[in-house]
């Protein structure tokens, strides 16, 4: 569940030393529930999108409350936490209890855009279509190949069917592979949104800010965290958007972390 929550929009090589301190640190639901926000939110460093690491704490409030400090199985319940979303509750249940589910992500996409459909992209996500999709290769297997083909699936497109440069004569789905049949056609379908660049924009600023407050014990002055960005109106709005979002606190001295 953590290792799910931390990937989403993160690179693996990132994700991976936080993971395993944020685990040495905090092993189980109830070890992270009693922990402060102010803690959780140091812990998550600069992993990017730090909203994730309160819902993460938030969960574990929940899960300590409502299921006995166990992550839960049943998929109502997962998708009751706070920040576990469709994608997220299929991959606990599949990757952490071993109950099939559809689990698409973008490589999963691409490997069935591909393979199955004669494209060279996946275009746009379709959230229902391309679960179906999936699940209409998987669900003739018995359950435990399921769970399998879902983890393989998603491996190959990481580390083989790749965005730019797949790795074809690698591949075990070569021989069978729609696009690679019909000579890799030019892909010409809609295309995917792209991430919006990080540099210069509110979410580097809110980082600039939250590392700030990451290094003091005390409450840093407004007027100082302004001075570390040149555009003051964009520094108030990624102030207001941290406040906002319980990620920090307006104090009389200040402003700190929430506690």
């Amino acid at each position: 569940m953590v290792s799910e929550v931390m990937l989403q929009q993160t690179p693996v090589a990132r994700v991976e030393p936080v993971w395993f301190e944020w685990m040495s640190r905090w092993p189980s639901p109830s070890d992270l529930a009693q922990a402060s926000k102010a803690e959780v939110v140091t812990a998550w460093g600069r992993l990017g999108y730090p909203r994730r690491a309160l819902r993460l704490h938030g969960a574990a409030v929940q899960i300590v409350a409502d299921h006995e400090g166990k992550v839960p199985q049943d998929l109502d319940d997962l998708l009751s936490l706070p920040g576990i979303g469709d994608y997220t509750a299929r991959a606990i249940r599949t990757f952490a209890f071993g109950i099939p589910e559809p689990v698409v992500d973008t490589n999963v996409r691409r490997v069935v855009a591909r393979a199955h459909k004669g494209n060279g992209e996946a275009g746009p996500p379709r959230v229902r279509s391309d679960r179906e999709e999936l699940w209409g290769i998987l669900s003739a297997e018995d359950a435990d190949t399921q769970v399998q083909g879902a983890k393989a699936i998603m491996e190959l497109g990481a580390t083989i069917c790749t965005a730019r440069t797949p790795r074809c004569e690698e591949c075990p789905l070569a021989p069978a592979c729609a696009w690679r049949a019909a000579g890799y056609p030019e892909y010409v379908g809609a295309k995917a949104p792209t991430q919006a660049r990080f540099e210069g924009s509110d979410r580097q600023v809110r980082g600039i800010i939250l590392r700030e407050l990451r290094h003091s014990d005390t409450p840093v002055p407004e007027d100082f965290l302004a001075s570390l960005w040149p555009d003051r109106q964009q520094f108030q709005r990624a102030l207001d958007s941290l406040v906002s979002d319980g990620l920090a606190i307006r104090q009389s001295e200040g402003i700190t972390l929430p506690r």
